[in-house]
């Protein structure tokens, strides 16, 4: 018996999935644990592999088609089996073109009110739509335009950078084609689902899929007319990624190790003008360092590239309005919720240490990865929220969540705001993992590399603003976390021990409680833990 696949849902923020592509074709036949097909969500481009034997009948959309989640994505059978009944029954819900069944398309002539054609942008693959690219994004703006209209593009190149607001993220083009059409210029925003550009051949009309697009995404006339020049103006130019006298020898997806990519972005390579040896021409370390960029005047350019600061003339009243980034808007709208609807209440102590002190140095003489104290910080925090479950919570509005898993989100300072990556399942790693772990985010950061999956599903929050000579300050909770930890810097401060004044290190921590979920003592409770951990740290390792 024929058996239908659903569009699945592959993440938790996914409501659509576009067809990279297709690894078979209808007729084939397919093994359980074959790759089917390739499926890019909101959040990656992921593999999907088939969960049973038999004969691919029926593909739900061509490759490059949209489909809802829970739309027809294929049908499995026997050959030549009878799919009818199952097209018809899921022929409402899917947004494609059936590859084997040509029943629908008779019905097709009802609507025959006008004689100029009609235009379904439903089922056009060559509209691009302003993709969510985070949990929070609602807008998007344009930062620069890689592909110019009547550019070739090719799947898997850098279409566009789109400043969400987190992050400043590469748009990858995931079909082939010419750039006919771009819904704004460099430095305009676009809402999530509006028009973002048209890739398809030369000569199809976008006017009348404009309009479509603007009349509400249905049906529109198509003019009798050939299309005529873009009328969009062309987007200013980004500027020069490599000089002019060099190849490109890699085109589309690139294909590197992850090293590979991590030494190339510190030295500022393009990886498209490196050749790989390795398996399938990926690009190695090895490839990398061997790597001679040739001469060019870049460096020149670099210098006109910064300018210098303006200067207010004595005596007179100057200033500069810069507009509000969407990381800025989402910082201040999503605080502000935070700090006006959740009643904060604070709780601070002072925590000796000492013990911590000696610890870290003896720590980093064997340990692979520096630890910073940030890092005990983070370790002993993790292990108490294990011993005071309902700090580890969430406000859901009716329920409370209390989370069994420790994701623990790392506050982050950037040059446009501030980004949280979040240390998953952080009581179960080593100081060296949740070391490696931070710094790593930290300069993905700050390199704006950051993608949706790194900041999402925190239980709790830190704050560390010891390096700033900060010695206390209280945090504003990050919703929907119940909590947030403020960690000052380490003072050395008299105290007195045995009985005796001496010099000791000292570091005061304030936590911030949303007390619809956190009581008083709840929170003080978690703190007392947290002091004994830190306080003695081979504590840590039980």
């Amino acid at each position: 018996m024929a058996e239908v696949i659903l569009m699945p849902r592959l993440s938790d923020t996914m409501t659509e999935g576009v067809i990279a592509a297709w690894h078979k074709n209808v007729g084939d036949a397919v093994k359980k644990g074959d790759l089917l097909a390739e499926i890019e969500t909101d959040k990656a481009t992921m593999e999907l592999e088939s969960y049973q034997d038999g004969i691919l009948l029926h593909i739900g959309t061509p490759k490059g088609g949209k489909l809802q989640v829970n739309d027809l994505l294929a049908i499995f059978g026997k050959a030549g089996e009878d799919i009818s009944a199952l097209l018809a029954q899921h022929s409402g819900g899917a947004a494609a073109a059936p590859v084997a069944a040509p029943a629908p398309v008779a019905e097709a002539p009802a609507p025959a009110a006008s004689s100029a054609p009609v235009v379904d942008v439903a089922n056009m693959e060559e509209v691009v739509l302003m993709p969510r690219l985070s949990d929070t994004m609602t807008e998007g703006v344009i930062a620069g335009w890689h592909k110019n209209i009547g550019d070739t593009v090719k799947k898997g190149e850098v279409l566009a950078d789109i400043e969400t607001d987190k992050a400043t993220m590469e748009l990858e083009s995931y079909k082939d084609g010419v750039l006919l059409y771009q819904g704004a210029k460099a430095g305009e925003k676009i809402l999530v689902n509006d028009l973002l550009c048209i890739i398809g051949k030369p000569g199809l009309d976008v006017e009348a899929i404009v309009k479509a697009v603007k009349n509400g995404g249905g049906q529109a006339t198509a003019p009798a007319a050939t299309v005529a020049a873009a009328p969009a103006p062309v987007a200013a130019p980004v500027a020069a990624t490599a000089p002019v006298s060099e190849t490109v020898v890699n085109e589309g997806r690139i294909f590197a190790s992850p090293l590979a990519k991590k030494i190339a972005g510190e030295k500022g390579i393009d990886l498209r003008y490196v050749k790989g040896t390795g398996d399938n021409g990926r690009i190695t370390k090895n490839d990398v360092d061997a790597y001679v960029p040739a001469a060019s005047s870049s460096a020149p350019a670099a210098a006109k590239a910064t300018p210098m600061a303006p200067v207010a003339p004595a005596g007179q009243v100057s200033f500069e309005d810069v507009p509000v980034s969407q990381m800025r808007k989402t910082i201040a709208r999503r605080l502000s919720e935070s700090l006006f609807t959740a009643p904060h209440f604070y709780l601070t102590m002072s925590i000796d240490m000492d013990a911590a002190v000696a610890a870290r140095t003896k720590i980093n003489e064997v340990a692979p990865v520096k630890v910073s104290f940030n890092d005990m910080v983070l370790k002993a925090t993790a292990l108490a929220l294990k011993q005071h479950p309902k700090v580890n919570s969430s406000w859901l509005g009716d329920t409370i969540r209390y989370n069994h898993h420790i994701n623990i989100g790392v506050a982050v300072a950037v040059e446009d705001g501030l980004l949280v990556p979040v240390v998953r399942f952080a009581d179960t790693k080593s100081l060296s993992q949740i070391g490696a772990e931070v710094k790593e985010y930290a300069q993905k950061a700050k390199e704006k590399k950051l993608q949706p999956a790194d900041w999402e599903g925190s239980t709790f929050t830190i704050s560390n603003l010891g390096m700033y000579g900060i010695d206390q300050f209280t945090a504003i909770i990050n919703p929907p976390d119940s909590c947030i930890l403020a960690v000052g810097g380490i003072s050395q401060v008299p105290v007195v021990k045995n009985g005796q004044v001496v010099p000791g290190n000292i570091m005061k921590v304030t936590l911030s409680c949303d007390h619809r979920s956190v009581d008083g003592a709840t929170g003080a409770a978690f703190l007392q833990t947290l002091k004994s951990l830190l306080e003695e740290p081979l504590r840590m390792l039980v």
